[in-house]
């Protein structure tokens, strides 16, 4: 029999009993470890086993998770309703749309309004530096356009031109002119190469179609200027006539006093010609026809040699009254003759023989010019190109 003074275990005192043994062996087992070297690196076993056990929870648990989403979306999409949207595929949207025909714009507070023509005239003030060509450029306009539309101002001469000059700019291309009747109003839109409705028409000539009756006669007051829209006309000549021959010098009475009086015999050209000035290139205006600049603007300085290009017979030596100041001109005998202008001098007299590369007088800046330079042509009959027929620079 047992003792009264001992009382038998419970089962609870005998698990916790069994606990302290297994923690006592536990704890000596890792003090053992500890003491051979072994703790480090079995703490960092550890650590990385737990690692890896929660990374593993974590899937199994965001598995099963969509795994329960997926079921409950197919228990709904057998429940009776309305049709389910169908799914959007993240991957195609942008070559969805990419490859809509057209999409919508919010509206833009900002509303671009286009630019009309302009119908009127606009008045421009020439500038130093200013040219024909460089002012029709800047108008969008055509060269003669600007001579066309200021005869009064410029007499269809391009050297007339000067800074402070105030100028018509036309709207369009066309002649600006006053229209002084005597004429079928029709026949004089004609002369111009236009017909009656284009100029009564045209906007900015503010002319009311009902009131000017028959368009073929129509009742314009007289002195009124208007634009002539594509019109086109002849420049009113300014430069030397053609045909002053050794033996009719005569037609260029009509251009001042250096005209001369026929000639017979003289010295005949070699049909080739050498450059009038020592400087080759221009200072000022080439060959253009369409603005009535028929020769070549030469540089030079007050005073410096001009040259006959070809040999020859003066047939004009002295003042021009429409605008080449002191000038010379030469019959070369064979067909062609030679203009030099603008001269501060000349040495030279009607009738005399003069031969290729001859001094005949000096470059300068006499009647309508706007600096020192020398204006030569060449005429065969036409006026012709002078580069078609000088040697290369």
């Amino acid at each position: 029999m047992q003792s009264n003074s001992e009382k038998p275990s419970t089962k609870a005192e005998q698990t916790s009993e069994l606990s302290s043994s297994r923690q006592n062996i536990f704890a000596k087992l890792m003090n053992n470890l500890i003491n051979m070297g072994l703790g480090e690196p079995i703490l960092k076993l550890g650590s990385n086993l737990f690692s890896v056990a929660a990374i593993v929870l974590v899937i199994f648990l965001a598995r099963s998770f969509y795994q329960s989403a997926e079921g409950s979306a197919e228990t709904q999409n057998q429940v009776p309703g309305p049709a389910a949207t169908e799914a959007v595929d993240v991957n195609n949207l942008a070559l969805d749309i990419s490859s809509t025909s057209s999409i919508n714009r919010s509206a833009q507070l900002h509303t671009n309004i286009p630019s009309r023509p302009r119908v009127e005239i606009e008045a421009y003030t020439v500038q130093d530096g200013d040219t024909v060509f460089g002012i029709a450029e800047k108008f969008g306009l055509k060269p003669e356009t600007i001579l066309w539309g200021n005869y009064s101002t410029l007499l269809d001469d391009p050297h007339s031109l000067k800074p402070g000059q105030e100028l018509n700019i036309l709207p369009v291309d066309g002649v600006y002119w006053e229209w002084l009747g005597g004429i079928p109003f029709g026949e004089w839109a004609n002369f111009y190469g236009v017909s009656a409705s284009e100029v009564i028409e045209f906007p900015g000539n503010n002319l009311d179609s009902t009131t000017v009756g028959d368009y073929e006669n129509a009742s314009i007051r007289t002195g009124t200027w208007l634009i002539i829209p594509g019109g086109k006309r002849d420049f009113v000549s300014w430069s030397a006539p053609l045909g002053v021959t050794r033996e009719n010098p005569a037609s260029a009475r009509v251009l001042g006093a250096g005209a001369c009086d026929p000639v017979s015999g003289g010295a005949v050209g070699y049909g080739s010609f050498i450059f009038p000035t020592n400087k080759h290139y221009l200072s000022g205006f080439d060959f253009s026809p369409s603005t009535n600049h028929n020769g070549l603007d030469f540089a030079g300085n007050t005073g410096e040699a001009v040259y006959a290009s070809d040999a020859g017979v003066i047939v004009y030596a002295g003042w021009n009254d429409y605008g080449y100041g002191n000038m010379v001109m030469v019959d070369h005998g064979n067909g062609f003759q030679s203009l030099y202008a603008h001269l501060s001098a000349f040495n030279v007299g009607c009738g005399q023989s003069v031969g290729q590369g001859e001094v005949i007088g000096a470059v300068g800046s006499t009647g309508r010019s706007s600096g020192s330079h020398l204006h030569f042509e060449i005429m065969a009959g036409v006026k012709v190109n002078p580069w078609d027929y000088l040697p290369p620079p």
